[in-house]
C-alpha cells in the first residue's frame, strides 16, 4: 500500500503553539531515528471519526501546554493518516525518546479492536519511516519507553509479534511510495537554510541551477523564493543522479550535493547593525517623523501590523500604540513594560 498522509492543513491543524508567528517543534532529521513507538488514546473506547480524531488530540495537548499535536502521525480506524509532527520535527509523545523515536498514535482506547486497516497503515508508516532513516527502526510500545499501560494489552501484543499486517506487502525499496510526504525538515548550511519552509533567493538559485541541469520536473510554477515539496522532489531527483540512495536522496541538501550544483556554498551575508535608538520622545501623541515610520514598517514585517488601517507612519496614532503593545507582550513582557511605547530594549529587539 502507498503511506498517503492527510496534512496538518487538509485536517484543520491549528498553528504551532496557536500562533502564527511560531516556528513550532524543533526540526529533526529523519535519519536521527532509531524507534518506533506505537500508542492509544486511553482507557476508553473512540468513537469519533475522520477529522475529529486529529482535532481532538491538538486540543489535550495544546491545553497541556505543548506546541501542538505530539504524536507524529496518528491512525484511524478506517486506515487514514494524519500529519502531526510528521517527519521532519521533534516528537513530544515519550520522554526521552522523542528525539530517537518517532510516534504514531492508533485511535483506539481500552480493550478496542483496531482494524486490519489501522494496522496495515501503521505498519505502512514504519516501513516509509525505516526507509526515510536509512535503518531498522526498533518497534515499541509506549510502555516500552516509560512506565505506562500504553499502548494498551492488544496493540501492545501485536508490536510484539513483529506489526504483521493482513493485505499488506512491505516495499521492496527504491524511490518512495507513491502519495507519501516529501521530506520536511530544514538544516543549516554556511549560515544558509535549506529544505521545506526556507525562504530566501538563495532557494530560488537552488531551484534555478536544478533547472538548468534538467531537474525541473516538480515545479508547477516557480522555483523560489520558499522551499517547497516541489524543491525537495526535485533536489532528490538530483541527489539520485549523483548516485546517493535513501535517506542520503530525501531532497534534503548536504555540503557536498550542495557545492556539485553550485560550485560554490552561498554565505550568509553579515547582520546590519541595528539603528540607535532615537528617543522615547519620538513616540508620543503628536509626533511626527521618520522614526514612526520606520518602526511601524518593522512591526508589519514582524507580524505586528493587524491594527493599522493604513501606513504606517510617519505620524504617531494608536494603532502605532496598539501594535507596539502587541509586540511587547509577545516577548513575555507586561505591565508597563507592555503599555505601547517603545524604549530602547523594545527598538534593539524589533531591529535584531
Amino acid at each position: 500500500m502507498s503511506v498517503k498522509i492527510i496534512s496538518r492543513a487538509a485536517w484543520g491543524a491549528k498553528p504551532w503553539d496557536n500562533d502564527p508567528r511560531s516556528d513550532g517543534p524543533a526540526q529533526l532529521a529523519v535519519t536521527r531515528l532509531t524507534e518506533f513507538f506505537v500508542h492509544y488514546d486511553g482507557a476508553h473506547h473512540i468513537n469519533a471519526t475522520g477529522y475529529a480524531i486529529p482535532r481532538a488530540i491538538e486540543a489535550q495537548h495544546l491545553a497541556q501546554g505543548w506546541a501542538g499535536i505530539g504524536y507524529h502521525f496518528v491512525v484511524d480506524q478506517a486506515g487514514n493518516i494524519y500529519e502531526g509532527r510528521g517527519w521532519g520535527r521533534q516528537g513530544a509523545h515519550c520522554p526521552g525518546h522523542n528525539v530517537s523515536g518517532l510516534g504514531v498514535q492508533i485511535a483506539v482506547g481500552g480493550d478496542q479492536e483496531p482494524s486490519e486497516a489501522a494496522l496495515a497503515a501503521c505498519r505502512a508508516l514504519y516501513d516509509e519511516a525505516c526507509r526515510r532513516a536509512g535503518r531498522t527502526l526498533a518497534k515499541k510500545g509506549h510502555r516500552d519507553g516509560i512506565a505506562t499501560q500504553c499502548p494498551g494489552d492488544i496493540l501492545y501484543a501485536w508490536v510484539r509479534a513483529g506489526m504483521p499486517a493482513k493485505g499488506y506487502t512491505p516495499p521492496a525499496g527504491g524511490a518512495a511510495p507513491s502519495g507519501s510526504t516529501p521530506a520536511r525538515y530544514r538544516v543549516t548550511i554556511n549560515g544558509l537554510s535549506y529544505g521545506y519552509g526556507a525562504h530566501g533567493d538563495h532557494v530560488t538559485r537552488v531551484g534555478e541551477a536544478l533547472v538548468a541541469k534538467g531537474f525541473g520536473d516538480a515545479y508547477k510554477v516557480g522555483p523560489g523564493p520558499k522551499w517547497t515539496d516541489a524543491d525537495t522532489e526535485a533536489y532528490a531527483a538530483y541527489q539520485r543522479s549523483l548516485g546517493y540512495t535513501g535517506a542520503d536522496a530525501d531532497g534534503v541538501p548536504g555540503q557536498t550535493s550542495l557545492r556539485r550544483l553550485l560550485s560554490t556554498l552561498p554565505g550568509k551575508a553579515p547582520a546590519k547593525a541595528a539603528p540607535a535608538f532615537p528617543g522615547r520622545d519620538k513616540f508620543r501623541p503628536g509626533a511626527n517623523n521618520r522614526y514612526v515610520t520606520m518602526l511601524g514598517e518593522r512591526l508589519v514585517a514582524k507580524g505586528y501590523g493587524k491594527h493599522y488601517r493604513s501606513g504606517p507612519g510617519p505620524r504617531w496614532t494608536e494603532a502605532d500604540r496598539k501594535n507596539v503593545a502587541d509586540y511587547q507582550r509577545a516577548q513575555g513582557w507586561t505591565g508597563a513594560n507592555a503599555d505601547g511605547y517603545p524604549g530602547p530594549q523594545t527598538w534593539a529587539r524589533l531591529f535584531a
